[in-house]
């Protein structure tokens, strides 16, 4: 089993070449229709290339940017969703079995991570927040390395400057900055590349994001801001942290922000291609929400029955990003039943690679988070340890009644 997806990536660009040059300067992407009084749109404009059943819409706007997307991609863009949630649901078996301490699931978001993934060129890079598996994909990043932060026996187990995919960030919103400042050095260097920063509805209420914006937007940075709005940030829900839609936003720090539909791979295909293309020819930073659904838990110590209701994500569910994917291609003879099962097999070798991989790794030094914390030393750090010992001891005295 490879690991690179047999999606194309975006051809790359001579050092001297221009992205972006379709005769059209776009300045906003704010049409709303109706305003409610307080400043919030009653119809936001959504890009959507694929409707949930699966039809193709036209947009006068974003079709070039997938014009010249071919079967072969559109099949290789289904098998990165596939693969990417056949990982994410053996990460959650394996903490739910007690081989990793955590996992954060982004189940529901395999379209706004795959879309913007494959948008991006190798020479640009990528600033994930925790949830970033399908753009860890898109970058070549091995599932298996993502796992030892989770199992607690690594910091992070990939070399960022490999595949232009920093560290998973866990700290809400602080990888903004650094994308930021990132991207002004790539300015000042003159290169022909743009940055990406992956972020979710609840980061967006972030002063670190704040920051990030306005020194954006005065610096000219080329760097894309990719918000996944997946409707709840961990038990709040998105009305509890803006009275906008969350890509108005951009509006009042001076740069263009874009709603999309954030289960339509072709559409945040197509919508992060121009982000990216606007930031390399020299146009600033973008916006971009990707209006998407958490299916799951939050991680897999938030139980999502305590604050939101069963049919919310059954109307989710309709909406499917890899079964919308699935009926077009059924539906166009992109694909035809020996792919799909040749795929079914595939998913199952990558589950059990992961979990034999996973499982063969060493188990956590369970005192390690006692060291470094003083330089010297505390009393209550100490008489922590002791406790933490005593509470390790009872399970082997319990074994060995």
């Amino acid at each position: 089993m490879t690991v690179e997806s047999t999606a194309a990536r975006t051809p790359r660009r001579s050092a001297g070449s221009k992205a972006g040059t379709t005769g059209t300067k776009r300045t906003t992407r704010t049409t709303a229709k109706k305003d409610t009084g307080a400043g919030q749109s009653a119809e936001p404009a959504l890009v959507q290339l694929l409707t949930p059943e699966g039809k193709r819409v036209k947009n006068a706007e974003y079709d070039q940017y997938v014009s010249g997307i071919t079967p072969e991609d559109l099949r290789g863009l289904y098998r990165d969703m596939v693969l990417t949630r056949r990982f994410d649901a053996e990460a959650t078996s394996l903490q739910r079995q007690g081989e990793l301490g955590l996992w954060a699931s982004l189940l529901g978001q395999e379209a706004a991570q795959i879309g913007s993934g494959r948008a991006l060129r190798d020479d640009d890079y990528v600033f994930p927040t925790y949830r970033e598996h399908g753009v860890a994909w898109c970058r070549g990043v091995d599932p298996t390395n993502l796992l030892g932060m989770f199992r607690g026996v690594n910091n992070g187990g990939w070399d960022p400057n490999g595949n232009n995919f920093h560290l998973y960030t866990i700290v809400i919103g602080s990888q903004t900055l650094h994308a930021t400042g990132y991207a002004m050095g790539v300015a000042k260097d003159g290169a022909d590349s743009a940055v990406i920063a992956y972020f979710g509805d609840g980061a967006s209420s972030q002063g670190d994001v704040a920051e990030a914006f306005t020194f954006s937007a005065v610096y000219n940075a080329p760097v894309v801001f990719f918000c996944q709005n997946n409707q709840w940030a961990i038990s709040e829900p998105t009305e509890k942290q803006s009275r906008v839609p969350l890509y108005q936003r951009a509006q009042g720090f001076g740069f263009p922000g874009v709603r999309v539909d954030g289960n339509d791979v072709l559409a945040c295909l197509a919508v992060t291609r121009w982000a990216l293309e606007r930031a390399r020819g020299g146009e600033g930073p973008t916006l971009v929400e990707a209006f998407t659904y958490r299916m799951g838990a939050h991680t897999t110590s938030d139980d999502p029955t305590r604050y939101r209701h069963d049919d919310e994500r059954a109307a989710w569910e309709a909406k499917d990003p890899i079964l919308r994917l699935r009926r077009y291609l059924e539906a166009s003879h992109h694909a035809d039943e020996g792919f799909f099962e040749e795929l079914e097999a595939e998913s199952e070798a990558l589950g059990r690679r992961v979990r034999e991989a996973v499982r063969a790794m060493p188990d956590p030094d369970h005192f390690a988070i006692f060291e470094n914390v003083y330089a010297d030393g505390h009393a209550l750090v100490d008489e922590e340890r002791a406790q933490f010992a005593a509470y390790q001891a009872s399970f082997a005295d319990a074994e060995g009644v």
